[in-house]
């Protein structure tokens, strides 16, 4: 819904109703993940994309009915022999989309949870999207510390609370079932679970040309990023306009602040480009040893990347520790440039998010995502 909350707010906000439709499962090769969003509005207009263009003309259809109609609607939308083009995924893909109105009556929690969004406050919204038609649409809006609204079942409030707070730590939208009073291990309601959580943590480590690149991307791709190096004369906002921050402090004394702090998590991505050893050693040694991180990177060439290896090994860090590190960083797609090498290790960091080999998909046979 993110894609779409600041038209779907100024119609809420107007005490206007519009279709909202997102895509709550996938299977296959579906062009868009669970979350993306389409809204049909009360004049009629278009807003987001489901599927990329492949079923947009179907769904708007299906938004205006819903409009006219009031009742929540789950709808899948596979390959279509007869009519692919049309109404089908020609990518072979299958799309569950939950289409359902939105107005100050139906959602009054809205604002509230388009606060929460623009603050970088983590919530979760958890709708019941199939089980018995009195309980469709219903929604219960979960926050760290407090819920509001019902599924229509206590218990299921209290194990879609729970599971919702779960995916909300992992940053992940997913579908759930539950037996139609929430029973864990029953069939015959599902939950759409879609998860607020603040961006991802990107910190690049080394105030230099590739890091102003690699903020840039991170940028892109919708991460909140860090430049730290203990160099004031070249750690300045001005030569990192891609950063959300930029930090003076020397890179191991930072990450450990942070992570003592709570600020790293399984989402979070290391990228160290100082290869100086007075700064990436006690700064691998520190990363190695957290419990969990995204992607942890480091820059250098064989002989940088030799000589740290021997150094981490002195200091105790083992060959399982060393194995979590990415070095040298980046994907081999003959990278020069500093935006280039922004690009390779981008990659890096997609693939190994994925379990996906870096690979050309040309050279590869079956689906494209697995």
């Amino acid at each position: 819904m993110r894609d779409v909350v600041d038209q779907l707010e100024g119609w809420w906000k107007n005490g206007e109703t519009a279709a909202l439709a997102t895509v709550v499962a996938t299977f296959r090769s579906a062009p868009r993940q669970p979350g993306a969003s389409m809204l049909v509005g009360p004049g009629g207009e278009a807003v987001g994309s489901v599927s990329g263009g492949c079923v947009e003309g179907a769904v708007y259809e299906l938004g205006q009915e819903v409009l006219t109609d009031e009742r929540p609607v789950l709808q899948r939308y596979g390959v279509s022999d007869d009519d692919a083009f049309s109404v089908g995924l020609t990518c072979g893909g299958i799309l569950d989309v939950f289409v359902e109105k939105v107005s100050p009556e139906t959602y009054p929690q809205f604002g509230e949870v388009v606060d929460a969004i623009r603050t970088e406050q983590p919530v979760a919204v958890a709708t019941v999207v199939s089980g018995p038609a009195e309980r469709l649409g219903k929604r219960l809006i979960v926050w760290p510390d407090r819920v509001d609204g019902t599924t229509g079942s206590a218990r299921l409030d209290g194990a879609a609370g729970d599971d919702a707070r779960g995916l909300l730590d992992a940053g992940r939208n997913a579908m759930l079932t539950y037996g139609v009073d929430g029973q864990r291990r029953g069939e015959g309601l599902s939950v759409f679970v879609e998860a607020f959580a603040p961006p991802p943590r990107m910190i690049v480590f080394g105030a230099i040309d590739f890091a102003a690149a690699c903020a840039k991307m991170g940028n892109f791709l919708g991460y909140r990023v860090t430049v730290c190096d203990a160099r004031p004369v070249f750690a300045t906002a001005s030569r990192f306009p891609g950063a959300n921050e930029v930090v003076v402090e020397w890179p191991h004394r930072y990450l450990a602040a942070e992570a003592e702090a709570g600020r790293i998590d399984g989402r979070t991505v290391l990228c160290v480009l100082t290869h100086d050893p007075k700064f990436d050693v006690p700064l691998l040694e520190v990363a190695l040893r957290l419990p969990e991180v995204g992607y942890i990177g480091a820059m250098g060439s064989r002989r940088t990347h030799d000589d740290r290896l021997e150094r981490l090994r002195e200091r105790g860090i083992t060959d399982e520790e060393i194995a979590r590190m990415s070095s040298p960083i980046g994907l081999d797609l003959g990278a020069r440039t500093p935006e280039e090498t922004a690009v390779s290790i981008a990659a890096e960091m997609i693939a190994q998010h994925w379990g996906a080999g870096g690979s050309r998909l040309a050279e590869r046979e079956g689906p494209i995502h697995t």
